[in-house]
């Protein structure tokens, strides 16, 4: 209790300085979570650092319930071409200069196609955060939310073609049937969305007219989140599928996400907090050129992608030179990737690991500086 008290007090203390300064909450929390991790202070009792996996899972469930309440008809009809071409160009160029990168430096061609494949991904929390932190309602930022809600999306796709290759180069059996496992985890993810997102978009909001209550906008998304990690199928994707359900069908909902707005902004309080103090900051000593060039051509890469997307969707030039900024954080969907990677290359573990972490620790502290900096740039419209 006293842990929990003095975090949720510290947040707001953090959220009121991040409102005076250039730094976004997210990344002051983060900050303050290494400080009171086990690197530094180590202030945190074991009970919440074992604990972190939960936290996450449930607050990366709200935020996929909101972010898939972005992809409305409307928003769609609105930015269709634009969220479709830059997600898709903002996944597959980062993956593609990390590769070159990679393999320039002598990088192994199987560790360069994953390392490629980890850059596509973003960090729909820190993203999500800042944005509802700037305050600022524009096209920009609501064009931002659509491609980071399908980012991950092309990030998982290319995981898995990435994976089945890498199979298929060091000779082992079964790619065909690790094609088949992600898409199960991607399907399997839609259909989950869709049959717990169907009846809800019908059936909440009917005890308290015209807005669904606390308790069953949550117990919907914990049901998804549950019911998804069960058959083992991406829960975030399920929730933003729920979420993009729920916002077009509802009709009688005034605005379906009320409640779960009023608690998610806690939940990112203790997440950001507690990913902070879970960093291992003696990796980013052990990274060498291979981290250093991975951070710059992921970074390079987003850009790129972003800028060559709203090229070919006419969207326009604050876009054009923005939006790669903004989509600059990395978390854990990237992590989560290596983690399954070094299960299935164990030979690769100890260059791939080290990497990704150390770069996730880089982006996730000055990613949402540069995100609320395109935001401010970008500015209303």
């Amino acid at each position: 209790m006293l842990t929990l008290g003095c975090i949720l007090l510290a947040g707001l203390l953090l959220s009121t300085i991040a409102k005076r300064t250039f730094l976004p909450r997210a990344t002051l929390l983060l900050i303050f979570g290494v400080m009171i991790g086990a690197d530094a202070l180590n202030l945190l009792p074991r009970l919440f650092v074992d604990q972190f996996g939960l936290i996450a899972e449930l607050t990366l469930l709200m935020v996929g319930f909101l972010l898939g309440g972005k992809l409305t008809k409307d928003a769609f009809y609105d930015h269709s071409l634009m969220s479709f071409s830059i997600s898709i160009c903002a996944a597959v160029l980062p993956a593609m200069t990390v590769f070159l990168g990679m393999i320039a430096l002598g990088v192994a061609t199987p560790v360069a196609l994953l390392l490629g494949c980890f850059a596509a991904a973003t960090a729909p929390a820190a993203i999500l955060d800042v944005v509802q932190e700037a305050e600022i309602k524009s096209r920009f930022s609501e064009l931002l939310l659509m491609i980071v809600a399908l980012d991950d999306i092309w990030a998982l796709l290319l995981f898995g073609v990435g994976m089945a290759i890498v199979t298929s180069l060091n000779g082992l059996a079964g790619e065909a049937s690790f094609i088949g496992i992600v898409a199960w985890e991607l399907g399997g993810a839609v259909i989950v969305g869709a049959a717990i997102g169907l009846p809800a978009a019908y059936l909440t909001g009917r005890i308290k007219q015209g807005k669904p209550m606390l308790s069953e906008a949550l117990g919907i998304v914990l049901l998804c989140g549950g019911v998804a990690l069960w058959l083992n199928v991406s829960f975030l994707i399920a929730a933003i599928v729920m979420g993009a359900v729920i916002a077009n069908l509802a009709r009688h909902h005034d605005y379906p996400f009320h409640a779960i707005e009023g608690i998610e902004s806690l939940f990112m309080t203790v997440f950001f907090v507690f990913a902070g103090a879970s960093l291992e900051l003696e990796t980013l000593a052990t990274i060498g050129a291979a981290g250093a060039v991975y951070i710059l051509c992921r970074a390079l890469g987003k850009y790129m992608g972003a800028w060559v997307g709203d090229y070919l969707s006419r969207s326009g030039q604050n876009n054009r030179q923005w939006m790669g900024v903004a989509l600059l954080p990395q978390a854990g969907v990237a992590i989560g990737m290596a983690l399954v990677a070094s299960h299935r290359f164990p030979e690769y573990r100890q260059i791939m690991l080290p990497i990704v972490i150390a770069s996730t620790i880089v982006f996730e502290i000055i990613g949402p500086i540069f995100t609320r900096m395109a935001i401010h740039r970008a500015g209303p419209d």
